[in-house]
């Protein structure tokens, strides 16, 4: 009879302890709408993917050390600055500058489109930006949704 009052009692302490743990909240992430003004600053490419021929889902990759992308947006003008060493063979980055806009489409979202001073090239894609918050966002190329880039807020 002892032993079964105990093993009762040690349940209910269990079962109480369990109880008055608090769930872990997790923080409000505040994301900002997607405006020439939000993104403006420096950001840096943090990771991105593709899809590979064995996948059916975007895989996600950092740059080679190494390498880097950084963009800078400047509000004022609607005007970009790109510094990349990703394309190139020996590491040696080059700077492109153009021109974005950004369009607002009521069923994909907010659209953000480039054209590059130099030859009056289009980007490759247009792209979908998500989760804009004060330090990072996520962009999907608007006709390829396994190619995702997401950046980090450097200035």
């Amino acid at each position: 009879m002892k032993r079964i009052i105990s093993i009762a009692i040690a349940a209910l302490a269990i079962t109480s302890s369990l109880c008055s743990c608090k769930k872990q909240e997790m923080p409000e992430v505040e994301y900002l709408p997607v405006t020439s003004n939000n993104i403006s600053g420096t950001w840096t490419l943090v990771s991105y993917s593709g899809k590979h021929e064995t996948e059916d889902k975007p895989v996600f990759q950092a740059p080679i050390e190494g390498t880097f992308m950084n963009v800078t947006f400047y509000r004022k003008d609607q005007t970009f600055e790109i510094t990349t060493n990703l394309d190139s063979s020996d590491l040696v980055p080059h700077t492109s500058n153009g021109t974005f806009n950004i369009v607002t489409d009521d069923a994909i979202g907010s659209i953000i489109k480039g054209k590059y001073d130099h030859g009056g090239e289009m980007w490759s894609h247009d792209y979908v930006i998500t989760d804009l918050t004060s330090t990072t966002m996520t962009w999907t190329a608007l006709d390829n949704s396994f190619y995702i880039q997401n950046f980090k807020r450097t200035e």
